[in-house]
């Protein structure tokens, strides 16, 4: 299976797959008109644009927040005039009757014990990307929300641009030929200090620390490590996480593509000196049995531009693509050795004209549209389970220090067990993996 369907019904209204829900298996039966009722998990930075997005739609209200960090909690509640309800442990705002959905915006080792917890409670869920920290975690999530026919919607907000739908239109046609090759990176130069270097301290008085740290094990408090910087911390996130999700789903839509069938990582910490656990320099080649590879790029010790232009390039045996939320350009290939050298195609521009630009915004109505219909979302949690299991891939790749063969239907790694190990952890007690 592939996400051909997605591609080619995304502005199909009604086409979607719906979940099949009855009004017995719902909290709650919404019309069209009536207000969605969400509470919001980590309303720091992320969390924070996700309010604003669900906030500029009229038909929501928001009736609790969730932080482990109180004064981030009151900040944030100041924005709906105080009138949440607030709380520092997730699963008593879980347990609220009166919500409809959560929406999910803690660090990425929180993701599927909240989200899962909240589909066993009847929620749906919109939960910020990666999906997961493990590939076993993003299976369990899928599995959570088909069970309880939950409507959930992962962050990779480019699900939803009418500029990439457009586009996959035109790959799904073959406009561009045989797409064997295609790049996006992450760019950034943090040398020479990236994080910085610092000790462990005590936490500040109002982050309870050890409700941040969850399932991972216990160790002391660091500032370069929360709130925002644990992005590059192995253990709590990856910047081929925070990243190459969004890219490489986007590759995986505009190409039709399920998975691939190898995964080679190359890199390290090369020039940056800093605590981070994930390489400053990172480059990985995503092979496909359909023939056809898929590379990304964090390079975080040099920031000059990658690509001609746009955000993804696609090469392809008629035209190359170079694709960003503000529009797309098809520049004509022409023969090369030995071939015709006229071009093979006309070349093409197209810009979002303003439709485009909150692409979070349209992610949030797209949600809130299929609570009511009780469709499939744009990014669906087995899209996003499947994106994000070729970062995590990535860096179990680059962690042994070898090319993984990847089975997609059972999920297995078939040529290293040592590598299997690394689907998945073993939580600090009383966390657990439903």
């Amino acid at each position: 299976m592939s996400d051909r369907l997605n591609r080619r019904t995304f502005t199909k209204a009604g086409a979607a797959v719906t979940l099949g829900l009855t009004a017995s298996q719902t909290s709650r039966v919404l019309g069209a008109n009536d207000r969605v009722r969400l509470g919001f998990i980590g309303v720091a930075n992320r969390g924070g644009q996700l309010m604003s997005a669900f906030l500029s739609h009229d038909d929501i209200e928001v009736v609790a927040l969730c932080d482990v960090c109180k004064s981030t909690l009151e900040k944030a509640n100041q924005r709906v005039d105080g009138k949440a309800t607030t709380y520092g442990d997730f699963r008593k705002l879980i347990d609220r009757d009166d919500i409809d959905a959560v929406v999910i915006a803690t660090p990425d080792h929180w993701h599927a014990i909240q989200t899962i917890t909240a589909c066993d409670a009847g929620k749906d869920v919109y939960v910020e990307k990666p999906l997961s920290i493990t590939v076993r975690e993003g299976r369990r999530m899928v599995e959570a929300a088909r069970r309880n026919e939950r409507v959930v919607q992962v962050g990779t907000h480019r699900r939803s641009s009418e500029i990439y739908a457009k586009l996959a239109e035109l790959t799904d046609a073959g406009k561009v030929g045989k797409i064997t090759v295609s790049r996006a990176y992450r760019l950034s130069n943090m040398y020479p200090t990236g994080i910085g270097r610092v000790k462990p301290s005590t936490p500040p008085a109002d982050l309870d620390w050890d409700m941040w740290l969850g399932p991972r094990a216990e160790r002391p408090y660091q500032s370069n490590i929360a709130p925002y910087k644990f992005r590059w911390w192995q253990l709590y996130s990856s910047q081929m996480g925070n990243w190459g999700v969004h890219h490489l789903d986007a590759i995986r839509w505009l190409t039709g593509e399920l998975a691939p069938a190898s995964i080679s990582a190359l890199g390290g910490r090369f020039a940056v000196d800093d605590d981070r656990t994930v390489p400053d320099t990172l480059e990985v080649t995503f092979q496909f049995d359909s023939g056809r590879l898929a590379i990304f790029g964090q390079y975080e010790a040099s920031g000059n531009p990658a690509l001609r232009s746009g955000e993804i390039e696609l090469r392809g045996t008629q035209g190359t693509v170079y694709v960003s939320g503000r529009g797309f350009e098809i520049v004509p290939e022409r023969g090369g050795q030995f071939q015709d050298r006229k071009p093979r195609m006309e070349p093409m521009n197209v810009d979002a004209k303003g439709s485009n630009r909150n692409l979070t915004a349209l992610h949030a109505r797209n949600f809130l549209d299929c609570i009511k219909s009780r469709e499939k979302p744009h990014a669906d949690v087995e899209i996003g389970h499947r994106s994000t299991s070729m970062s995590l891939l990535a860096n179990i790749s680059l962690a042994t220090r070898s090319r993984l063969e990847w089975d997609a239907q059972r999920e297995t790694i078939t040529n290293n067990e040592e590598a299997n190990k690394l689907l998945h952890y073993e939580y600090r007690k009383p966390w657990e993996l439903k």
